[in-house]
């Protein structure tokens, strides 16, 4: 197995994690509508999450995952569907509870494959909802991870 490098990112790095996030949403969540452009992506992680969270990319040759962390919220943990179940997320959110040993996430709840991933990571169930309040309109179920897990 090659080594995972992790890193800030980068403001240039954000067509890359926009792929990623596309490809893997697309992969494991075809459910979802597509409500943004590749180029409204870009933007989005370029000129918000980028500027406002504190990302870190995974390489492998290139970069093939990331996770964006603000304020006690893992808000983004993607690995290119290609690199999953490799560690990769593993490391990723490693150095997220680094960041924030407290973390709070939304996960949709037909998301089974990531809710598995959480929970073996010492995530609980807060609550659920009925996804009114989220732009694709999905349920999903806020979990949290506490330092003791």
């Amino acid at each position: 197995m090659d080594r995972i490098a992790i890193r800030q990112a980068r403001r240039s790095d954000a067509e890359t994690i926009a792929t990623i996030f596309a490809k893997a949403r697309g992969a494991s969540m075809p459910y979802l509508p597509e409500l943004h452009s590749a180029a409204e992506d870009i933007a989005y992680f370029r000129d918000v999450v980028l500027a406002t969270e504190v990302v870190c990319v995974a390489e492998r040759n290139e970069i093939v995952g990331f996770c964006a962390i603000r304020d006690h919220w893992l808000n983004h943990l993607y690995v290119d569907p290609d690199h999953q179940r490799t560690g990769i997320g593993t490391a990723l959110l490693a150095v997220a509870a680094k960041q924030s040993p407290v973390l709070n996430l939304w996960v949709f709840q037909r998301n089974t494959n990531a809710i598995r991933f959480y929970k073996k990571h010492g995530f609980v169930l807060v609550k659920q909802t009925d996804g009114k309040e989220n732009e694709e309109k999905e349920p999903d179920a806020l979990y949290r991870r506490a330092p003791s897990a």
